[in-house]
């Protein structure tokens, strides 16, 4: 018996959401960041589950790419909300839009 096609698309729907919700309605930097990466997985969850259904691999290969970009999306945003917290003594997103020399 095989899952059909859109409880995957349903499920990455779920999911994409629950990161937009978390984008718009959070304003500290950590939250932000792990909304995106929900997002992210909302993505691969497609990639994979069409790869699977088409019988290809190509979704798959792209579902590794943006694992990697997600690598390096956190890398970047721990070094930007580690500078925020030092300049400001916190990771409110908020705070950072008064930056001044």
């Amino acid at each position: 018996m095989a899952v059909p096609m859109e409880w995957y698309l349903f499920l990455s729907a779920a999911v994409f959401c629950i990161g937009l919700f978390g984008i718009l309605v959070r304003q500290n930097a950590l939250s932000f960041l792990m909304s995106v990466e929900l997002m992210l997985n909302a993505a691969n969850i497609n990639l994979v589950a069409f790869a699977y259904f088409h019988g290809t691999l190509t979704g798959q290969v792209f579902a590794l790419f943006v694992i990697g970009l997600a690598a390096a999306e956190v890398a970047v945003g721990i070094g930007v909300i580690l500078v925020v917290n030092r300049n400001f003594d916190d990771i409110d997103v908020t705070d950072a839009a008064t930056m001044r020399w």
